[in-house]
């Protein structure tokens, strides 16, 4: 039977381990809005269901694209669409989960203030001159505080080209009565989960997967600059030690 839920959480949270466990015991579709999932060349950095996952379950939102294509919400909702459509066509249950909260609320909301919202101290000056320099095509008075704090909340969560983003993004949401599980973790135990999750992420070669990233990839494109990733780079540049390395995963 057609259903849809999704899962939500933190790091660690275990939303991949029970969106599959609820994929095997229902025949289910599961739609990842991760938005390092999406790439072939992140596999240990972005935490992404195993080959045996992916043989076994119909996932839709992995593997996509190279590291050094770009994406924006415009694919996950493509995605959700054809998750829909074979879920629907074969009357199974679909699953949504990842970690990106802001494209999971876009596709909910569309562009609503509260997901724009920037929680940015820079003052009217500081956000015009990061306007000029980006987004120069982008016209806001220089005391539209409203405006301006709107056009920062975009680039903020987004890294994109507000003026750009704002052309191709729906204003409405494309999913409708969701209904939304959080998992949630006591605060130390959480802690405790990402330290052993950062471990195995190490144990599992994630340097190794970051120096060959890095030796055929622009340092500077955004998923290289991820958590995991960018202290990676540090470690392998030798700006911190491995502990260091373990402890900055862990904590960011």
């Amino acid at each position: 039977m057609f259903f849809e839920i999704a899962l939500i959480g933190t790091t660690a949270s275990g939303k991949t381990y029970i969106a599959n466990t609820l994929a095997r015991e229902f025949n289910a579709v599961v739609l990842s809005l991760d938005s390092l999932c999406v790439y072939k060349e992140i596999n240990i950095a972005s935490a992404k269901p195993s080959q045996d996952d992916l043989a076994s379950i119909k996932y839709f939102g992995v593997n996509l694209l190279s590291v050094n294509e770009h994406f924006n919400v415009e694919l996950f909702i493509r995605e959700y669409q054809k998750a829909k459509e074979f879920a629907l066509a074969r009357n199974l249950p679909l699953i949504i989960v990842g970690g990106t909260g802001f494209y999971l609320k876009t596709m909910i909301d569309g562009l609503s203030e509260k997901t724009l919202e920037s929680k940015s101290s820079l003052n009217n000056d500081e956000i015009y001159a990061l306007l000029l320099n980006i987004d120069p095509n982008y016209k806001i008075e220089k005391n539209d505080t409203y405006r301006l704090k709107k056009w920062l909340g975009i680039y903020e969560q987004t890294r994109e080209i507000p003026s750009e983003f704002l052309k191709r993004t729906q204003k409405t949401g494309v999913l409708k009565d969701i209904e939304i599980y959080e998992l949630a973790w006591d605060k130390e135990i959480l802690k405790k989960r990402i330290k052993t999750r950062t471990k195995e992420m190490l144990d599992n070669g994630l340097l190794d997967e970051a120096k060959i990233l890095f030796s055929k990839f622009d340092h500077k494109l955004k998923a290289l600059n991820s958590i995991g990733l960018k202290e990676c780079k540090e470690y392998l540049d030798g700006e911190i030690s491995f502990k260091e390395l373990e402890n900055l995963i862990t904590i960011h």
